[in-house]
């Protein structure tokens, strides 16, 4: 577990350093701020406080909902179906989405080619637009690996920036892809800084709970170990 840790940390490092330096090339500027204010009649608004206060309610209730069933990826993704969102399991999902750039786990809304494929393949009709959806292998899941996609999830139907489904695929664009940004138009900078700043967030999240959920199993087995409540 703690080379998982150490490892998805160097990624985000790496990606977060990378994504800045062409983005501020293609500003023009190197922003060094870490805060945002504004001000409205008079008075002070820190969006950046704003944020981090949602960011921490959305955790506090997603923390809840994962507690009550018991981290169990199957009992969430029951919850998740009865929010409206549909899942499907594929004797191979990997293979499936292989082609369309995809990962196991939470898809986001898609149009044109992509829908078609994904309505063609999992529901047998012809679309060109379909919903949010998770698609997984059927079988056992990992359970850290699942909580990155609920995170996504959760955030996402809770209308958060940067989890829409263009800024989603700008992020696997230029991520993934060896893509110049000079490009890129101000308004999908600020999509794709978005979408970095959710990524983060939902690997930080999971870090989080890994740390938590393993020292309770140790706490948990060192009682029953001992007969006692003492560690």
């Amino acid at each position: 577990m703690q080379i998982f840790k150490k490892l998805l940390y160097n990624i985000l490092a790496i990606q977060e350093k990378l994504l800045r330096a062409q983005l501020s090339k293609t500003i023009g500027v190197k922003n060094n701020s870490k805060k945002k204010r504004h001000y409205f009649g008079g008075c002070t608004i820190d969006l950046s406080t704003l944020a981090e206060n949602e960011k921490q309610k959305l955790e506090e209730e997603m923390t809840l909902i994962l507690k009550k069933y018991n981290y169990e990826p199957y009992e969430i993704l029951k919850y998740i179906e009865k929010q409206g969102t549909k899942v499907f399991y594929l004797d191979n999902a990997s293979k499936f989405l292989t082609p369309l750039g995809e990962n196991e786990g939470f898809i986001y809304p898609a149009k044109g080619s992509k829908a078609l494929y994904l309505s063609l393949a999992i529901n047998k009709k012809i679309a060109f637009k379909t919903d949010e959806m998770f698609i997984l292998s059927k079988g056992a899941i990992n359970k850290y690996y699942f909580l990155y996609h609920f995170y996504n999830w959760y955030a996402f139907k809770n209308n958060i920036m940067g989890l829409d489904r263009e800024a989603q695929e700008l992020l696997n664009k230029y991520l993934f892809e060896t893509t110049d940004t000079k490009n890129l138009q101000l308004a999908d900078i600020y999509k794709l800084k978005d979408a970095i700043r959710q990524d983060k967030a939902a690997i930080e999240f999971v870090i989080k709970l890994c740390r938590n959920y393993e020292g309770t199993k140790q706490a948990l087995k060192k009682m029953h170990e001992a007969g006692s409540a003492r560690l």
